[in-house]
């Protein structure tokens, strides 16, 4: 017998008497693993001289204690007879403890399981040092039955070219829904309650993209402002779906909520947050990662002697940056990404700050083994897989560098089209490539027309109310005087900061609404829409609403006659998407025979001209958007920015064809409209965007 199997057998001697038997258990896989005598539990931990497993009783008293055996590979284990569901457990490693040098083993310090499938609960802070911490203020893990009936639910099988992101964040979206039941709203039955549901099909979209839900805490700067973390993108744990979006047990309800959503035929797409932890950076919290390997788990900026373990690299900006690059950091990620995928069902990821995934020794990499290990995983090669590319880290803007299996959020596409309808000359150009799917950053010869991902608004943004009210931010709610925030909005206010009277800026403000949410959708990309722009809802000018977990994020309910009009107006524009083979899809491969056409006009009538796409003062453009075939679709769209009224000549058509006008955003009602007049020139009101149908002349 060796020494440690010695010093092991000694430790549990005090088990004879305990509830369970332990024996030495497997290696794999690791977390803890029900099985029918027990359950399995496997933590890696490669500098750690040794490691205890806790055991506490509902009241979150610790019951008992057992010592890991060491495997290879660095990876501790037990099995221990007995334990069933809802056995709540925690760790504590021990070995050197020295901070200067990185290493945070102290055996003190009670542990989450990063392979948590659960946790008891999450501190909304710690405020304490962490000297002070004792077991009560550190969740417990918490071990799970997977077992639950999906009822032969399946996986929504939405085309990329049919789907409609819709962004919404778990609580705010039904916190004040007076419809849904009191206990469910802010909840995830609340998502996926017969009244949110009917919403998200009346609108017409397909993908639900939910703000963060692995579990999270606050920074303690937010509690000593009476604040908290609101959006949810400060994980402690990258398996467990957070307990406060549950009334009583968030897995269950979580699984209940995606199975309700795809018998919907509604997709389910998580924001992840891998890039970083809540832990922080140095005077942060040992609450996991750190305690099991600090040096390992984390990256570290150098000095002329090495590594600084007192500097964590910090390419998100919360203080730490988790080490992709290390082999059981990848694994982890991996692991927790199969995990939502096979076991909790959902259908893919937008992965925030996503260039920080793909970082290895010498920076971004399109060829890391993040990228790699994805395209060759049998399960998570088949999921939809979103990146915001980029981060705060050297060279951390990468728009277009992803993989071809990936869409990207595109920025470019989101300031091209503010800039333009706001008023900005000399844009046309621009707004082209955006309107055709960027190509410019997506090169049709390796990417798909669905690959940008194109948005007006985000989460971390001004809502479309606020675009079209709020000439600056207003975020002195946040406790950092209005210092917060993107500063480079492109918004306008036109004529009055915030809400006002004025009925002439409340009609171009609606108008401006209506602009941007037909421009969205009569693109080619993949439409992201933030959830309550299509019934007005407003953050009162605050773009950076991280912090306010209050009316200010939460969705307003109650809608106003405009909200109402708004509403029945993106409906109308996202059926008329849905309907059109060409601005879902535009095949731009000229070599077909087939192939879909675009033409592009001056207003006046004529082909624009190379001095036209480069004219400073230009503020206005159409085209024409044709299948080659006679019976196919197409399309003339006017897009006017300027001020002014302008007269536009449609081109001609074939003498068994009329153009017949199906979309006018200057429409009081901002209904589309269908009335079958035959036009040949039109008047294109100021700031407006006219969309007409070629149609036989015989069609009623």
């Amino acid at each position: 017998m060796s020494k440690h199997e010695i010093e092991i057998e000694i430790a549990n001697q005090h088990h004879k008497q305990s509830l369970f038997t332990a024996t030495k258990g497997n290696c794999f896989p690791l977390g803890a693993t029900l099985d029918e005598q027990g359950c399995n539990f496997v933590v890696h931990s490669h500098g750690g001289s040794s490691v205890e497993l806790c055991l506490f009783d509902k009241y979150e008293k610790q019951i008992d204690s057992y010592t890991l055996n060491s495997s290879h590979a660095h990876l501790w284990h037990i099995h221990l007879a007995g334990i069933k569901a809802g056995q709540a457990y925690g760790y504590r490693v021990d070995g050197e403890f020295k901070p200067a040098n990185g290493l945070f083993f102290n055996k003190n310090n009670l542990l989450i399981d990063p392979y948590a499938k659960a946790l008891s609960k999450v501190q909304h802070s710690f405020v304490q040092a962490q000297s002070d911490l004792d077991d009560n203020f550190v969740a417990k893990s918490v071990v799970v039955d997977d077992h639950f009936d999906w009822q032969d639910t399946e996986k929504p099988n939405i085309p990329d070219q049919e789907r409609i992101l819709y962004e919404l964040h778990v609580k705010g979206f039904t916190q004040t829904n007076s419809a849904i039941p009191l206990a469910m709203r802010g909840k995830y039955l609340g998502l996926s309650h017969i009244e949110s549901i009917k919403h998200y099909q009346s609108l017409g979209v397909t993908s639900l993209q939910i703000m963060p839900v692995f579990s999270f805490m606050s920074e303690p700067r937010l509690s000593d402002l009476g604040l908290t973390n609101y959006w949810g993108y400060n994980p402690i744990n990258f398996f467990s779906p957070e307990s406060r979006y549950s009334q009583y047990d968030a897995v269950t309800e979580f699984k209940t909520m995606v199975k309700e959503l795809h018998a919907a035929n509604i997709e389910v797409i998580l924001d992840v947050v891998f890039n970083h932890t809540a832990e922080s950076g140095t005077d942060g919290l040992v609450l996991s990662l750190k305690g099991f390997d600090n040096r390992q788990y984390y990256c570290f900026e150098s000095n002329k002697q090495g590594v600084d373990f007192q500097r964590y690299s910090n390419h998100s900006g919360c203080g730490n940056t988790v080490n992709i690059d290390y082999t059981w950091s990848l694994k982890m990620t991996l692991d927790a990404l199969r995990y939502w995928v096979t076991e909790m069902q959902v259908d893919g990821f937008r992965f925030d700050l996503a260039v920080t995934l793909a970082r290895e020794e010498t920076g971004f990499t399109e060829r890391s083994a993040f990228f790699k290990a994805l395209m060759q995983d049998p399960v998570l090669s088949q999921v939809t897989l979103i990146a915001e590319p980029w981060d705060i880290g050297p060279g951390g803007y990468r728009l277009g560098a992803f993989p071809e299996q990936w869409k990207e959020c595109n920025d470019r596409y989101r300031d091209t089209i503010r800039s333009f309808w706001r008023g900005d000359t000399g844009k046309v150009s621009e707004v082209a490539t955006r309107l055709l799917g960027s190509h410019d950053f997506f090169p049709s010869k390796f990417r798909t027309n669905t690959t940008s991902v194109n948005y007006i608004c985000y989460h971390d943004g001004f809502t479309l109310d606020d675009l079209v009210s709020f000439q600056e931010r207003h975020n002195q709610a946040n406790g950092e005087n209005n210092r917060d925030g993107h500063g480079h909005n492109l918004s306008a206010n036109y004529g009055c900061e915030g809400p006002t009277e004025d009925q002439r800026i409340n009609r171009l403000r609606q108008q401006q609404k209506r602009n941007m949410i037909a421009t969205l959708f009569l693109s080619q990309g993949t439409p992201h829409f933030l959830s309550g722009d299509e019934m007005g809802n407003h953050q009162s000018g605050n773009n950076n609403a991280y912090c306010q977990d209050n009316q200010i994020s939460w969705i307003n309910w109650e809608r106003s006659e405009n909200d109402q009009l708004l509403h029945t107006f993106t409906t109308n524009m996202i059926a008329l998407r849905a309907k059109s083979r060409l601005f879902g899809d535009l095949n731009l491969n000229d070599s077909d025979p087939e192939c879909d056409i675009v033409t592009w006009y001056h207003p006046d009538g004529y082909l624009m001209e190379e001095v036209d796409w480069h004219a400073s003062n230009s503020q206005a453009i159409a085209l024409s958007l044709r299948e080659a075939k006679a019976d196919g679709e197409h399309w003339y769209l006017i897009l006017n920015a300027s001020s002014y009224q302008i007269a536009c000549e449609l081109p001609d058509l074939a003498d068994n064809k009329v153009w017949c006008k199906m979309l006018d955003t200057s429409c009081a009602d901002g209904a589309l409209v269908d009335n079958n007049s035959q036009e040949t020139s039109i008047h294109a009101k100021a700031h407006s965007t006219i969309l007409f149908e070629a149609q036989s002349r015989n069609k009623k």
